[in-house]
């Protein structure tokens, strides 16, 4: 039986029709806003690739984290900018560093209202701008690194973090993580395990945010594009290795990754909407060749779609206020 009988158009005919029917939505509690903090400056400094996104003062992300809660975002991802890097990304590890001081700022600013995330990798704080410390030839060396992991990760657990987002794609990174917070007595802090993060062009953005010291590339660590049934395989190994909640990155380009490991996944499933896919999007809409919120509403929706439970999104907290104002 086909058509006149059947008419799939019945169930378009109302915005009440297709609220009743729609397969998917996409509700405050599911966004993550990710958020910068620079040490040593006064006033929030606005990104240039990325409009209507800072870095901020200590301050002022403590009204952005109290916004977010209330708002009914599900998180917020913490990224550290210091004055001074050096080689080992030691400002990573200091307790008093800008990243750890502002994990136990918003900590104290929303308590259990919002979960407190944040990054647990080097790239942020060495003068290479490598994920990782480097060996004599100049590659990055995976076991090294995973003993500054350690560290960091004990650190922000320290300062408050709930949840841990290692972002390194080190081999091993995950377990070495989750021994090290569990010998430190912090059983409870959970991790979000970046388990297929891809070597992208859409960061760029991203680089300005965080004043990314790299020369060259990160195709040794971060995963080739060519590459599909590769991301399975990191899944599951973080899974062994004690990973909480998994994560696909970047979200636009590499949704048939995220339907993949969304259908293997016995844990949470992350996707990061990046600083290219929102720079585009942004861009296109100034320039009048796209409608902006209803480009971003699906955007995300599309990630949603695909299979990933929370988005990591720059638009969080204006999609926040967007949906609020829908019901």
């Amino acid at each position: 039986m086909s058509f006149p009988q059947h008419r799939p158009r019945r169930l378009r005919t109302t915005p009440a029709m297709r609220r009743l029917t729609a397969e998917v939505r996409v509700e405050p509690s599911q966004l993550i806003l990710p958020a910068f903090v620079r040490e040593g400056i006064s006033e929030p400094v606005p990104l240039q690739s990325m409009p209507g996104v800072v870095q901020h003062t200590p301050e002022t992300l403590r009204k952005a984290a109290a916004e977010a809660a209330e708002l009914g975002l599900g998180g917020i991802m913490l990224f550290g900018v210091p004055e001074v890097r050096d080689a080992t990304g030691s400002a990573g590890v200091d307790p008093d560093g800008v990243l750890n001081r502002a994990i136990a700022d918003v900590k104290a600013e929303v308590g259990d209202d919002l979960v407190v995330m944040s990054d647990v990798c080097l790239d942020e704080f060495t003068d290479h701008g490598h994920c990782g410390v480097l060996a004599p030839d100049g590659s990055v060396d995976n076991d090294a690194t995973l003993e500054v992991y350690a560290r960091m990760a004990v650190v922000q657990a320290e300062a408050g973090a709930d949840v841990l987002g290692p972002s390194g794609m080190m081999d091993g990174q995950v377990a070495v993580i989750r021994q090290a917070l569990d010998e430190a007595g912090l059983q409870n802090t959970a991790v979000l395990a970046y388990a297929a993060k891809y070597s992208s062009a859409f960061y760029g953005p991203f680089r300005e945010a965080v004043d990314s010291q790299l020369k060259g590339d990160r195709r040794t660590y971060q995963m080739d594009p060519a590459n599909r049934r590769e991301a399975i395989l990191e899944v599951e190994l973080d899974l062994q290795e004690g990973a909480d909640m998994v994560m696909v990155k970047p979200a636009m380009s590499y949704l048939d990754i995220l339907a993949d490991v969304a259908e293997m996944s016995p844990v949470p499933v992350a996707a990061y909407q990046i600083s290219g896919e929102y720079a585009m999007i942004e861009a296109a809409a100034a320039n009048g060749w796209i409608d902006r919120k209803p480009a971003i509403l699906e955007s995300v929706l599309g990630i949603r779609r695909a299979g990933a439970d929370m988005v990591l999104t720059y638009w969080a907290a204006e999609m926040a206020r967007w949906l609020k104002e829908s019901k």
